[in-house]
């Protein structure tokens, strides 16, 4: 009797998360099967949640970062360094696959992350598929999935303590090249904005601005690296410096008070001797904070836009005043490739002792508390929730 293979899935945008039942798939040469130790519920499953991303196959089982220890393999497979991966191993993967290597975005635009062929684990392949997400008792790891051995040293909840926040924060951190003693901004203190604050500070950044909410996050971003954090207010921007618990701000970065705005840009600009940042980072989601990332750049500086996964609307922007004149460099965050994925298991490998990714997820959910894990992400009572199976 073939096995089966329990998993959480969203039925359909809104549902209730349900457990439900699927096959245990035959093997290819190629392919391997992981059992699942540890996924992670972020905002993006919540937005899958919601229905506000495209081309989703209904029903779903999320999970696009995960760790799990090979419990088969079928035929020869191997690392990037040409090592054979072996049952037991403890690994992650490249969560996105069937980039085409083929195509103009491939080869002439080499911007593989745009590949119309990608498909994503957990979010662009449905339960109908098979198991390919990791909220679920096993993965399967299609041929030619990028998988990645976790050192010795590295704990499953370190790694995804970071997940897919550290690996968009390094794609960002890249975009943003920081050189050494630039000042830079963070706007937004969820799980993205925490990574970008500790990549800016390990990258050499001297002064390190997060602004977000609320305070419990800012406290957590000045032990992630933030030189100094500024909270959201009805009436002020309120400054803290790092290790101070004292700052305050309940609001997130959709308060559209431009009386706080204005304080907060002030306040920047007062910490940068009055020009602004080298660098300005979005990371919060929210369409006015990308005009509050230009007013807060200096001149000829550089603003990435990283939080923007979803539609979350438009925004009136100052062609002139705030781009032209100032002579702004503007880059955007696409999704992630193999290189991302790499490099974020050995940084969180050899800085998970300073950098407190692991303590980002505070809660561990079973697969039938998985409607709960989501919920509490979605509260924002926890930073990120991991699912256990």
């Amino acid at each position: 009797m073939a096995r089966v293979i329990r998993a959480a899935a969203i039925p359909s945008p809104g549902a209730a998360v349900e457990v439900i039942e699927l096959p245990e798939p035959a093997l290819e040469p190629g392919a391997a099967l992981l059992r699942t130790v540890v996924s992670e519920v972020c905002g993006t499953d919540v937005h899958l949640h919601h229905g506000r991303l495209s081309g989703v196959p209904y029903p779903l089982v999320p999970g696009h970062v995960s760790v799990g220890r090979i419990e088969a393999l079928r035929g020869l497979v191997t690392d990037v360094e040409g090592r054979t991966f072996r049952e037991g191993d403890l690994v992650t993967f490249l969560d996105v696959h069937e980039t085409c290597n083929a195509c103009y975005h491939c080869l002439v635009a080499k911007q593989t992350t745009r590949c119309p062929h990608r498909k994503v684990y957990g979010i662009t392949y449905g339960a109908a598929d098979g198991p390919l997400g990791g909220w679920a008792e096993r993965i399967w790891m299609k041929p030619g999935v990028k998988m990645i051995r976790l050192p010795d040293q590295l704990a499953p909840e370190t790694f995804i303590g970071g997940g897919c926040g550290l690996v968009t924060a390094l794609h960002a951190i890249d975009r943003a090249e920081i050189r050494l003693d630039h000042s830079v901004v963070v706007l937004g203190a969820g799980p993205v904005g925490q990574s970008v604050t500790a990549l800016a500070r390990l990258s050499g950044a001297g002064e390190v601005i997060t602004i977000g909410a609320p305070k419990d996050r800012l406290a957590f971003a000045a032990r992630m690296g933030a030189s100094t954090t500024i909270g959201l207010h009805n009436h002020d921007a309120t400054t803290t410096r790092r290790h101070d618990d004292n700052h305050k701000g309940h609001e997130d970065l959709h308060d559209g008070h431009e009386a706080a705005a204005r304080g907060r840009v002030e306040r920047v600009r007062a910490l940068t001797g009055g020009h602004g940042a080298d660098v300005v980072i979005e990371a919060s989601g929210a369409p006015e904070a990308v005009s509050q990332a230009l007013d807060m750049v200096r001149d000829g500086g550089r603003v990435v836009i990283c939080g923007h996964y979803t539609d979350n609307g438009a925004v009136e922007i100052h062609p002139h005043f705030q781009v032209n004149r100032k002579h702004v460099d503007i880059r955007g965050v696409w999704g992630c490739d193999y290189s991302h994925f790499h490099r974020a298991v050995q940084i969180a490998a050899r800085h998970g002792d300073a950098v407190p990714w692991r303590e980002m997820a505070s809660r561990t959910y079973s697969l039938e508390q998985a409607g709960d894990a989501l919920g509490a992400v979605e509260r924002r009572d926890v930073l990120k929730a991991l699912i256990a199976p």
